[in-house]
């Protein structure tokens, strides 16, 4: 698509001059013959450059390049006059003007300047798409749900965003706290710079002081040559420590002072370096209690819980489960190439009747995996139907019709079988009945397991 050039000035012979020598180059031209005029026009066009001229009947043009650029910064501004003065050149571009040029004295160079200004304002234009992308991908548009559970801690979350505070994500485990984490963060004056996520509990204290902190050559053995840790990788950015109540003591008091000092210290080093970064910390465990149990220093978590944000569990918000399944369908099929998967009310029933121990992280796991086993139509349309999810999520509730006592006995058998793990001698004693009885029931009623 070519670009699109307004021309402003009150002098229609040049203006019609030099819209023609750039239509010439493949350039769609507009005209205005005063500031308002051509304000006007880019409140409904799309303008990619302005070519103005600094003596406009009703606004100064340097200072129409500072409106224009504090409502469309993208587009460019090239400011044209017949009396060029030095100062008006530094003023102009202090104002944001790509450049300022003399009329007459320039006409070899406006062909080349303008490609460079176009360049320049689709590049912006091309970068704001990028980042538009990536905060519907990534920011608080990415989080599914209308449940008043969800609205409460999407409101907290936006208010502190703009802030450097600190934040605690608390909630069970899959209730979409990276997800909270990173949407803080591209709503944050931060989200130019980097997001970086460890998981505390995954790695042991030695690695995970050395993926925190870095470590200089020699530090241990093993360290042939200096690491930038996380919080360096970090700066002016954003740190997400996932699990930090499994963190070990002794690196909690070094990740009290990062807070307060804002510097650490790698493993091997004596001199601390400094850094500047937002820790947004998450925990599915009761800080407060494992602190005054001694398990985590009181110090930290007050320093860390500063802002907490508790996300609430998927069986809290039932009503949202038909918009997530949806879109984890959709990601899913797009995954493997199908298209217009359709889930069907039945599928959607047994999703909102389950108890999700694992939250929203399981939802999407059985929901790539309906996906995978859903037959494709003739017409290539997917439907997801109950027979496609998991055994356990097929019999998790009985029917309405079918409540006889031994359809009831066995869905509560098959229960307690899978939560047992297949465990039969743990299963016979949840149930109050024998070994021996709960083999005859399991044959009588064809349950395998």
């Amino acid at each position: 698509m070519p670009a699109t050039i307004l021309l402003i000035d009150d002098e229609p012979r040049l203006r019609q001059l030099l819209a023609r020598i750039l239509q010439l180059e493949g350039y769609t031209m507009l005209e205005a013959e005063n500031g308002r005029a051509g304000l006007k026009i880019l409140e409904r066009e799309a303008v990619q450059l302005v070519i103005s001229d600094v003596k406009l009947p009703d606004k100064n043009g340097i200072e129409l390049t500072a409106q224009i650029k504090q409502l469309y910064p993208a587009t460019e501004v090239i400011v044209l006059t017949a009396y060029g003065t030095i100062a008006d050149g530094v003023t102009a571009i202090k104002n944001g003007a790509f450049d300022y040029i003399t009329k007459g004295d320039d006409n070899d160079r406006i062909i080349p300047l303008v490609s460079r200004a176009v360049e320049k304002a689709n590049l912006q234009f091309r970068i704001r798409q990028l980042e538009a992308q990536m905060s519907q991908r990534l920011g608080f548009e990415s989080i599914v749900g209308h449940s008043k559970t969800v609205q409460q801690a999407v409101d907290l979350a936006r208010r502190v965003a703009a802030t450097d505070t600190t934040v605690l994500l608390t909630g069970e485990t899959g209730t979409g706290k990276e997800v909270f984490a990173q949407a803080i963060h591209q709503a944050s004056p931060r989200k130019a710079q980097s997001f970086v996520a460890i998981n505390c509990g995954a790695l042991g204290k030695d690695i995970l002081e050395s993926e925190l902190f870095g470590h200089r050559a020699g530090a241990f053995t093993g360290a042939s040559r200096d690491q930038k840790g996380l919080f360096a990788e970090a700066d002016r950015g954003t740190i997400f420590l996932d699990e930090i109540g499994e963190m070990p003591l002794d690196l909690q008091a070094k990740l009290l002072r990062v807070l307060e000092t804002h510097e650490f210290l790698r493993v091997g080093d004596t001199k601390p370096t400094k850094t500047d970064v937002r820790v947004i910390a998450a925990t599915n465990r009761g800080l407060e209690q494992e602190a005054h149990a001694g398990h985590f220093r009181l110090d930290l978590y007050y320093r860390l819980s500063v802002f907490s944000i508790e996300l609430p569990p998927l069986r809290d918000r039932r009503d949202d489960i038909p918009d997530l399944a949806t879109q984890f369908a959709r990601q899913a099929a797009a995954k493997i190439g199908r298209r217009d998967v359709q889930l069907s009310p039945a599928f959607v029933q047994k999703l909102q009747q389950h108890p999700w121990k694992g939250n929203i992280r399981e939802l999407k796991n059985v929901i790539e995996r309906a996906v995978i086993l859903a037959d494709t139509r003739p017409n290539g349309t997917t439907e997801l139907t109950p027979s496609t999810l998991p055994f356990d999520l097929q019999s998790s509730l009985l029917d309405e019709t079918a409540l006889d006592l031994a359809t009831v006995e066995k869905a509560h058998i098959r229960r307690v079988i899978i939560h047992t793990n297949g465990h039969k001698p743990e299963a016979a004693k949840l149930l109050g009945i024998g070994l021996t009885t709960l083999y005859r029931k399991m044959a009588e009623y064809g349950i395998e397991g």
